[in-house]
């Protein structure tokens, strides 16, 4: 597991037509830096016209650096997969998750489904049941507040141990690092605050993945 360990960008909450800009310039240096394999496109609610032209606006650049693209939004009421799929993003991301069954049904030939915010082992082991693609422990909730890096930490060492279903366990500070790459999670997330200033946390993640693997 440790040769296939990678990393995973969380991109701000609430990212809106202002801010595509600067998030996708960024974002194309962040993946030149490590191994990202996926990122979390968390954006704000608008129409789905609106949330399409942004999608399109990223999914290249991600795609491009081999990284999958997921695309969150929690405010919005409409049809998220629609968004995904017209956008030409490669799956969708839900926290705290209701329904995950008709997203899975929804999601077809190769769309990825991922879950997080979710609080309690049960719920955890209830949404790898529904068939998600990956579970991502941590990551700030909607309001900046980040869960307990200790509780984040033994979920992960708890998930990666036992389940075969991929996991993101996500670092909040530069700090928590390295003590999510021992876990063994199949992937390392970093919060839009570790990545968009520049790519010297990415790069710090990728030596500690391969300190690991060697």
């Amino acid at each position: 597991m440790s040769s296939n360990q990678r990393l995973a960008l969380l991109g701000p909450h609430n990212l809106d037509a202002d801010g595509i800009d600067a998030f996708a310039a960024a974002l194309g240096a962040a993946c030149g830096a490590g191994d990202v394999a996926a990122v979390i496109l968390r954006l704000a609610a608008t129409d789905e016209r609106g949330l399409t032209a942004r999608v399109k606006q990223v999914a290249p650049i991600t795609q491009e650096a081999g990284a999958a693209l997921v695309v969150a939004c929690p405010g919005f009421t409409g049809d998220l997969v629609s968004v995904a799929t017209r956008g030409g993003a490669d799956g969708v991301h839900v926290d705290k998750p209701r329904d995950l069954k008709d997203l899975r049904d929804r999601l077809r030939d190769g769309r990825i489904l991922g879950a997080g915010g979710i609080e309690t082992k049960h719920g955890a082991m209830e949404a790898g049941e529904a068939g998600i693609d990956y579970l991502m422990f941590g990551g700030l909730y909607p309001d900046g507040v980040a869960p307990e890096a200790d509780t984040v930490l033994a979920r992960a060492e708890w998930w990666a141990e036992i389940f075969e279903t991929p996991c993101v366990a996500v670092a909040a500070t530069a700090d928590e690092i390295a003590s999510l790459v021992a876990t063994g999670a199949e992937f390392v997330g970093l919060e839009s605050a570790l990545w968009l200033p520049g790519t010297e946390t990415v790069a710090r993640a990728q030596a500690a993945i391969a300190e690991r693997a060697a």
